[in-house]
Order: structure tokens, then sequence, then C-alpha cells
């Protein structure tokens, strides 16, 4: 019953009416293109499901995925958790892709924003840093008027007016002096008595530094005219009218903190005379934090430059009477250490230089806040060299401004007209002595030599390397060095090369063999006495600060410095 089978027909395949046209598709051309079909283009779908099957295939079969999942989910069964819901690995890949990818993403819509506000506080920072100096001057010149205009005054109107100021000024900075240039801005005449050894070491311990050498910073100020010594450190009335008497006093000035000694008021005598001022003491710094420095052996109170060093000289803001020098050139000595450490920008250093200058700093111990003002008031009596002046020129850093340096820049000063002073810049400093050195950062270094009577001039930042550019552009007549110095005899043996060349190099007897690693052994052998002493002075100034600025002036025991 088989039926044969009808042969196939070939099937017949119509062809294109329009033969005319040779764009138009074959069957031919019509079977390739189904046999193709990746020639075609995909979905971007397809392509972002291709994507994300491949990358999480990827990470899921990592090790690290593998154990992560793992001991979550031991922790997940510990918790009694249901196996059903317990943690997969494309689970976990996706979550934490999802966190990663927010991250990314919030830091980069708004993580910018603090930057932006952090500029914005700093500049206002700024602005009302210089409001306050320019209150502070408008006050002591309002002050200086009443004075001026009082009984006492208008009957001897030819007579100045005698300011007198009191302390220890153990490990003197340039806040004492800084304090010294206040109180003579009350008057004419500034005198300041110097608590004695013995007064001293009965009220809080003896000094780090004796008599002499505390006399010696105080009589190298160039805001004191005269100094008496052996001054005891709680000032009685008694007391307080004898200086009256003998040295014709019209004022006694003291910091606005209240100086409070077994519970009474030292200056309520003056006060009740009517011959009591006071004046803004100088918030930033304090022996407490400079001592502070030395025995925690940091680096945070120094500036740090991530600009090129095209300029050594003059870098900080040029304060009127401060010289600016010539281009010099630059070497290695003047780059900072540790280029790639990412430090932030304070807003001490921020609120100090325009966008131009990318400044940093290591840290933020250092709290003062050196600004333009600042170092114009410092710079008071600068003036540029007259023609035909002996011009003496003497470099170093100056850490720690001590009796040394005042008895050396004494005996330069002799040496001519004219003296500048040049001051290295802390990368300079630091790569020559190393440690936590300089102790003293270069903006604090500046303010304590342009108090100095005996300079005429500073050069800040000063090139490690005297070069002949330098010599002409300064129209130095000699360069002198001292026969004690703080830095190694090895360190910087050519940096007078040019000077000796020239026959314009010294060196001379120095005249006092006091140096910084005096201080720094003096502070070793009492360390555990001075860290102690520190943390509750400490303390004590925090508390007064925190009464000042947030509760009122409230009367607490003096932190002394």
């Amino acid at each position: 019953h088989l039926q044969p089978r009808k042969p196939v027909q070939p099937a017949t395949v119509p062809l294109p009416t329009n033969l005319h046209n040779n764009n138009a598709p074959t069957p031919f051309t019509m079977a390739s293109e189904e046999c193709h079909p990746s020639d075609s283009p995909s979905p971007p779908i397809s392509v972002v499901l291709s994507v994300r099957e491949y990358f999480l295939l990827t990470l899921t079969t990592t090790q690290f995925v593998q154990n992560s999942v793992t001991k979550i989910n031991v922790l997940l069964r510990w918790a009694k958790i249901p196996e059903k819901s317990l943690l997969t690995n494309e689970e976990f890949v996706l979550s934490s892709t999802a966190v990663v990818v927010t991250l990314i993403g919030y830091y980069v819509l708004f993580g910018k924003r603090h930057r932006r506000k952090r500029k914005v506080l700093a500049e206002e920072l700024k602005s009302a840093q210089r409001q306050v100096h320019f209150l502070e001057e408008e006050l002591l010149t309002a002050k200086r008027e009443d004075m001026l205009a009082s009984p006492s005054r208008t009957q001897r109107k030819s007579r100045e007016i005698r300011i007198f100021m009191d302390g220890a000024f153990d490990v003197m900075h340039y806040g004492h002096m800084n304090a010294f240039r206040l109180g003579r801005s009350l008057g004419t005449y500034l005198i300041v008595g110097v608590n004695s050894d013995e007064s001293i070491t009965k009220c809080k311990g003896p000094p780090l530094m004796n008599d002499k050498e505390r006399l010696t910073m105080v009589e190298g100020c160039k805001f004191v005219d005269e100094v008496v010594p052996n001054c005891p450190y709680i000032m009685t009335s008694e007391y307080l009218d004898w200086i009256f008497t003998t040295y014709d006093v019209d004022y006694v000035v003291h910091g606005d903190d209240p100086c409070i000694v077994d519970g009474k008021d030292v200056y309520e005598s003056a006060k009740l005379l009517g011959r009591y001022r006071s004046i803004p003491r100088t918030e930033g710094v304090s022996t407490t934090d400079i001592v502070g420095r030395m025995l925690m052996m940091t680096k945070e109170h120094h500036l740090r430059t991530r600009r090129a060093r095209g300029n050594s000289i003059g870098s900080l803001p040029n304060p009127g009477g401060v010289m600016d020098g010539e281009n010099s050139d630059d070497n290695s000595d003047n780059e900072i250490l540790n280029e790639n450490q990412d430090d932030d920008l304070s807003v001490m250093t921020a609120a100090n230089y325009n966008d131009s200058e990318e400044i940093g700093v290591l840290g933020h111990q250092s709290k003062f806040l050196t600004t333009s003002m600042m170092l114009r008031l410092f710079s008071a009596g600068v003036k540029h060299p007259e023609e035909g002046m002996k011009v003496i020129y003497v470099d170093g850093a100056w850490d720690m401004f001590h009796c040394g340096h005042i008895k050396f820049l004494e005996e330069a000063s002799k040496r001519g007209d004219y003296l500048i002073v040049g001051i290295h810049g802390d990368a300079v400093v630091n790569k020559r002595r190393g440690s936590n050195l300089p102790l003293m950062n270069l903006h604090e270094r500046v303010l304590s030599v342009l108090a100095c009577k005996y300079m005429d001039d500073v050069l800040i930042d000063a090139p490690a390397e005297i070069t002949p550019d330098m010599i002409a552009s300064l129209r130095i007549t000699e360069v002198v060095h001292g026969t004690e110095s703080d830095d190694s005899s090895n360190s910087f043996v050519d940096r007078y090369r040019y000077p000796k060349e020239m026959g314009i190099y010294t060196d001379i007897k120095s005249p006092s063999d006091f140096k910084l690693d005096i201080i720094l052994s003096r502070i070793q052998k009492k360390q555990a006495e001075f860290q102690s002493k520190i943390d509750r002075k400490k303390k004590a100034e925090r508390e007064w600060f925190d009464n000042k600025y947030q509760n009122g002036e409230k009367i607490i025991n003096r932190p002394t410095n």
C-alpha cells in the first residue's frame, strides 16, 4: 500500500520587479544579512546587560567575595536567619557596588562644597582679624587721647607719658614683645620691670632663664625704653607707690587677662587711683605652647609651601619697610621636605595668602595669626639705607630668639651703619638641623627679629647661599658670621663662598656662648616638672579663653607666661 513519493518541485523565487535598481535587495543579500546578525548595531540595553553579567561573573568568583560572603553567612546562621535569606555572592557584589558608587557620586557632587566653605571661612577670618587689629589700635589711640586730656597731664603738658609694665618674661617670645608694643603705644616712654629669680622661684618655681638672660632680652627690645631689675613677682600697693614716685610713672599697664594672686587683684591699688590701663592679650602664643613644642618634638608649627620657589627673598607680604629682594637662583635647600605628604590647608595659613599662592602647613599647633598689619606694626621705624651707608648682612635661623642672638646682633651692628638680618625659611632650617627644628616657624621668627633694637631691616625667607646678585641688590658692604652657632660646623660649608671670594666676609667673635642647645638641655633636665606645669597652665588658659569668648569675662587665676 505504499504510495510512491512525489518528486519535490523546486520552489520558484519571484524575481524583483524593478530590475533596473541595482541597490534593491536580492534574496541572496537578505539571506546574507540574516546569517550575520552581529553586523547590525546591538540595542543599548543589551550592551548594559552584557557588561553587568560580565561584571558580576568576574567579581562573584573572586576569593575575596567568596570568603566575605561565607563569613557574613556564618554570622547570619548564628543569628538564626533562614537559609533562604542568606546572602549570595551576587547580592554582596551589587550592594557593595551601590555603596561605593553612592560615596563617589556624593564626593563628586558635594565633596567640594566643604572646600568652598572653608575658603569662605578663611576669607572671613582674614577680614575679621584685620578688623580686630584695627579696632585694637583705635582703642589704644582713644586711651592715649584720654590720658593726654587727663588733669594730671594737662598740668604737665611738656612731660612725656610714662608707662610701666612688669613680668617674668621667662623664655621671652614675640607675644611679650607685642605686649611691649601695645603698652608703649599708650604713652611715649615704656619702663619694664623684670621679676627677680628669687621672687619667681617662691611663687611658681625656678625660671628657665636667669636674671641676666631675661634682662638682656627685655633690654634688646626696641619698644622698651628703660628696664627695672629685681621687681617682685607679686606687686604690692607699697611697691607700686614706689614705682609711681621713683620713675615718675603715669600709668601701669597689664594684659586684659585678670591677674589674681591669693584671691586678690595685684593691680587693685593702681585701679583705685585711676592709673591702670589694660591691653589686649596676644592670643595664639604663650610660653606654655613653646615649651610644649620642645617636649612633644613635633613639626606641627612649621610652615610648608607647595609652590615653585622662584622668589627666595621677601616671600611674605611686604610689610611696608621690609625689603624686597631680587629673584635668586633656586636650589634644593629652599625646597620643602616631604613634598608628597598631603596636608590640609589650615584656616590660619589660608587666611593670610591669596589664591595664587598654594600654602600649606604641617599642622595647626601655632594658632597665632600673622597678618600683614601685624608685620607693619612690628616694622615701625624701618627705613631704607641711605646712600653711602655701610650695610652689614648677617643671616641665620634665629630660632627661639634668645640672649645670645641679642648680644651678637648688638656686636654686628657696631661694624656699620645699617644691619640687615636674613632669616632662613622653615625647610632650610629643618634640612640643616633636623628633628623638629625650628621650634618657631618663619612668621614667628620674623616678628621676634623685627622687635630687636639692633636690626635695621630683615630679609624674610633668606636664601641659604649668598649670591653676587643678592649682594649687589641689597648693597651689602660686609657679610659677618659669629664663632658660636646653633648649626653644625659642616652645614652649608660653601654658602659664604661668594662673599669670601669678594673679600667682604668676616668672622667675628660671638660675645656670648648662649645657644639653643642650652635651652633644650635645661628643658630636658626638668622634663617631668615642665610637663606637669604645662598641663596645668594649658587647662587654665583654656578655661580663661572659654570664659572670655563664651561666658563673658570672668576673673580667674592668671595663666602666667
